[in-house]
């Protein structure tokens, strides 16, 4: 997608009055265009095969097929788009399985509409995006205790165990939600090193975007 070419999004939800509202909200912004509505994660693969979309916004509970494995599906496609999980309850293991999945927002829908729209313009970007009380959520999720033989725990720990010294301070200072240049400031380096560094994160860990090396961070260190 280039700078001109405008946002193509997908509306998943079984309600067609929060499918009509969000096109609402977002079909009046300059650079957005909605492309094609489900009712389910089912049609929402279908639908996410044959219209490349750029975001998806996506329900959680549907018929057929919940919002969640469907993300799970359309993460996995070839090229696949970014994936705002959109919902009415924000109970941490639904944050944390959203995330794991590759989704690259969580928003409650009270949202307001232009923050919605925010949301959709920063995933397009490749930035994550997360309302305030999901982010509580995800704190308080990755802080828990994990049983002795929590996998999460043991293969964040390998992950990490592979980062240079340098590699793991910026892990970390991402993990605290500091932005590049907060990064910077403090370990004493220039804006673009970091963005060296935090590259180097996403393929080293596997990851997507910075939520993801947040929750690695935090299941290596909890």
């Amino acid at each position: 997608m280039s700078a001109a070419d405008p946002i193509r999004v997908v509306l998943v939800d079984d309600d067609p009055m929060v499918r009509t509202a969000l096109r609402m909200f977002l079909g009046g912004n300059s650079g957005i265009t909605v492309v094609g509505e489900a009712e389910d994660g089912a049609a929402a693969i279908d639908l996410v095969r044959s219209e490349r979309p750029d975001v998806v916004l996506m329900d959680i509970r549907m018929p057929v097929q919940d919002g969640l494995s469907a993300t799970e599906t359309i993460r996995g496609l070839p090229d696949p788009p970014e994936v705002i999980v959109l919902t009415t309850f924000d109970a941490d293991e639904y944050v944390l399985r959203a995330l794991r999945s590759g989704a690259a927002g969580f928003l409650l829908k009270d949202t307001p509409p232009d923050r919605l729209v925010e949301a959709v313009r920063l995933v397009a970007s490749g930035a994550p995006m997360l309302s305030p009380s999901v982010t509580a959520q995800l704190i308080a999720a990755v802080a828990a205790p994990p049983a002795p033989e929590d996998p999460d725990r043991a293969r964040a720990r390998a992950a990490l165990a592979e980062l240079t010294e340098r590699e793991r301070e910026v892990a970390e200072a991402v993990a605290r939600g500091l932005s590049n240049a907060e990064i910077a400031a403090e370990l004493f380096m220039g804006v673009p090193t970091v963005k060296t560094h935090v590259g180097r994160l996403f393929d080293k860990l596997g990851v997507e975007n910075r939520v993801q090396i947040a929750i690695l961070v935090h299941d290596a260190t909890r």
